[in-house]
């Protein structure tokens, strides 16, 4: 950024949002507010994401908390996206933020008890790591994004989850051609049902892709 160049500019709330999040929009503002004022210092987000915070991120996020029952897992929350989001717009689920670095996970802490959310639990640790057995375990459901191509996610992501349960995966635009590259692990992990589901059209958002599959059934 040039000396002249103006400091980004958090994007206004669109009109969506109010839509997507209910009676729960304050708790959802209070949220990107914190995001937008921390983000960048504590390395959640980067430094030109504050014009699209919300439709990119924060909007992005919460067209998957329909698709959300019972415990759910979100493996590398990082900056809370999508775990703190569906938390926020899904009170009626638990969710369990799993991300392994101490700083995302003390902030991802500091929110919980900032927004007094009485529906998350914030574990350190990878997913491999994470006990197999027990308070925990198994899920039934895990959600992720931004974290690494399916071929590399579903091996991390699948054992968490009880059979019968779902994997719904946030990717790109090239969420096809990242199924057909894991076959091989889709196979070993008995996936079944595999599909991309495409959300946000019908609120006049950019499409959000959801890889969601069942797992073991």
């Amino acid at each position: 950024m040039t000396e002249d160049a103006a400091p980004p500019v958090l994007e206004a709330e669109p009109a969506q949002a109010a839509a997507l999040f209910g009676d729960r929009i304050d708790l959802a503002r209070s949220f990107t507010g914190s995001l937008a004022e921390h983000g960048e210092t504590l390395g959640l987000i980067g430094p030109r994401e504050l014009p699209q915070l919300w439709t990119r991120h924060i909007l992005n996020s919460a067209l998957v908390a329909p698709l959300l029952r019972g415990r759910v897992g979100d493996v590398g929350s990082g900056a809370g996206l999508p775990g703190l989001v569906l938390a926020i717009a899904r009170p009626d689920v638990e969710l369990t933020l799993i991300e392994p670095m101490e700083r995302r996970t003390d902030w991802l802490q500091s929110e919980v008890d900032r927004m007094t959310l009485t529906n998350v639990r914030v574990l350190r640790a990878r997913a491999e790591d994470v006990p197999g057995s027990g308070e925990l375990l198994p899920l039934d459901q895990v959600t992720a994004r931004a974290v690494s191509a399916l071929r590399t996610l579903i091996p991390l992501t699948a054992p968490l989850v009880r059979s019968g349960g779902e994997l719904l995966l946030l990717k790109g635009a090239r969420a096809d051609d990242e199924i057909a590259a894991a076959a091989k692990v889709i196979r070993k992990h008995r996936l079944q049902s595999v599909e991309v589901l495409e959300l946000g059209a019908e609120h006049g958002l950019d499409v959000t892709r959801v890889v969601r599959a069942l797992v073991d059934p």
